[in-house]
């Protein structure tokens, strides 16, 4: 075996015991564990989409713990301005000068927690940090750290006082994340969880030995791009992107129930998706299931259903999940 085998190995290693001890303390929430750590290796951002209480803010503050990261959380309101993020220039009487004094947007991990509480120009400027991972004050302009993510989340139960996020925005989210309550057994352990936290009977934050370092999380996110996908699955990822652009080709139902599809973004988005699945799996190849189980989390925000479907109920998973139906496997 060679040293970087060895290197391979131990960095596999390291994501997947970040990934359990994540889970030990997010009960239940499997697939947003696993689509954090996704989002992080494929160097994208995410949107969750759950009822509070759901242990979504819980979930990006362990997973800072667990990873060489700073961590910022941000309340997303009604009266937040475009400087609460990205920071302004302070008058500093001493040096007769005005001093750049940096926002919460550059820090490496960032909560963006209901964030379609604020209005617009909140919006653009998280929107310029997120595509152009820089921020831009006055005439000067900052970059972000390498490592940058935001996780955004949503409450799907109140729209009042809401505004409905743009979809040049929405389209930057790599993965939208939806939970719901966990199951009776998952609960119990959140019980038991929870009061042994209440009696400070287990750690509240781990050893700097078991930190997955940036330097590894690089190297990691360098593997992802070397996982193996056949040219047949490959032609199969586009299929499933190119008809969300033309379904009717695959039904005239599916005709009408699409105004707009996916752009190559989201062809993008799912290969790196499902190589991120697969390497976190152990494998060194992308198989069909990694990509049609990403298909959900890459393409229901990215997908604008027409007045017809909505009328009828239908819902952007259920398209996607007749889309996939319909397309031949490889």
């Amino acid at each position: 075996m060679t040293a970087n085998s060895i290197t391979e190995n131990q960095t596999l290693s390291s994501l997947q015991g970040l990934k359990s001890y994540i889970s030990e303390q997010i009960i239940g929430q499997d697939v947003l564990v696993e689509r954090m750590l996704i989002a992080l290796l494929a160097d994208g951002h995410i949107l969750v989409e759950g009822a509070p209480g759901l242990a979504k803010t819980r979930a990006i503050n362990v997973l800072s713990k667990g990873v060489e990261a700073n961590f910022h959380r941000v309340q997303f309101t009604p009266d937040l301005l475009p400087a609460d993020l990205t920071g302004t220039e302070i008058f500093r009487p001493q040096q007769n000068a005005f001093e750049f004094q940096k926002g919460p947007l550059f820090h490496n991990l960032i909560l963006a927690d209901e964030i379609n509480r604020s209005p617009a120009k909140v919006q653009a400027a998280l929107l310029e940090a997120m595509a152009e991972r820089q921020i831009t004050v006055g005439s000067y302009t900052y970059p972000l750290p390498p490592l940058f993510m935001v996780m955004a989340t949503q409450n799907p139960i109140e729209q009042e006082g809401t505004y409905p996020l743009p979809e040049a925005q929405l389209d930057r989210f790599l993965l939208h994340v939806k939970i719901s309550y966990p199951q009776a057994e998952h609960e119990k352990a959140i019980l038991h969880l929870a009061r042994s936290e209440a009696k400070k009977e287990i750690r509240q934050d781990i050893t700097p030995v078991d930190y997955v370092t940036q330097e590894v999380l690089f190297q990691a996110r360098a593997q992802v791009l070397d996982v193996h996908m056949a040219e047949s699955l490959e032609d199969y990822l586009l299929q499933i992107i190119l008809a969300t652009r033309e379904p009717k080709a695959y039904g005239e139902d599916l005709g009408g129930w699409l105004q707009y599809g996916a752009s190559p973004r989201a062809s993008i988005a799912l290969d790196r998706c499902a190589r991120a699945k697969a390497w976190l799996a152990g494998r060194d190849f992308v198989a069909p299931e990694d990509i049609q189980d990403m298909a959900f989390d890459v393409l229901r925000h990215r997908i604008i259903l027409s007045y017809e479907a909505e009328a009828e109920g239908i819902s952007a998973d259920y398209f996607i999940e007749q889309l996939i139906a319909r397309i031949a496997v490889p």
